[in-house]
């Protein structure tokens, strides 16, 4: 039923996306880059942010965000570790609403570090990701 003085283009929803925006960050050394950042850059912000933060550690944050890498320290066996990595991974990633899952997966122990790539697939565009946990 439509009431004659409601103007029907009212009635209609218009539902925007969001853009996300962040501040920028230089992922080699962590600091902030003093630049705004928007988009598939945001995410990218986002993405190497949680994958370096430890969840549960900081009550900043929900029991949701951060990663729990820590829980492979001392495993020897490396398919696991690999497997593990990959799935805690894309269940740390997959909190950010934008962020629809990751491929190409692979993992590289290098002395101390573990350097981890895999290819983000976001609803703004896809994109490489390496970084060292």
């Amino acid at each position: 039923m439509m009431l004659p003085f409601i103007d029907a283009e009212e009635n209609e929803i218009q539902e925007e996306q969001y853009i996300p925006k962040e501040y920028g960050i230089n992922f080699e050394t962590g600091q902030l880059s003093g630049k705004i950042v928007e988009g598939f850059d945001a995410i990218l912000v986002w993405a190497w942010l949680a994958l370096h933060t430890a969840r549960y550690r900081y009550y900043i944050y929900s029991d949701d965000y951060g990663q729990e890498y820590d829980e492979l320290v001392g495993k020897s066996s490396q398919e696991l570790i690999q497997s593990e990595l990959e799935r805690m991974t894309e269940e740390c990633l997959m909190e950010n609403p934008y962020i629809t899952g990751i491929e190409n997966f692979s993992c590289v122990k290098n002395d101390e570090k573990v350097t981890i790539s895999f290819s983000l697939i976001t609803s703004l565009g896809d994109g490489e990701v390496s970084t060292n946990v």
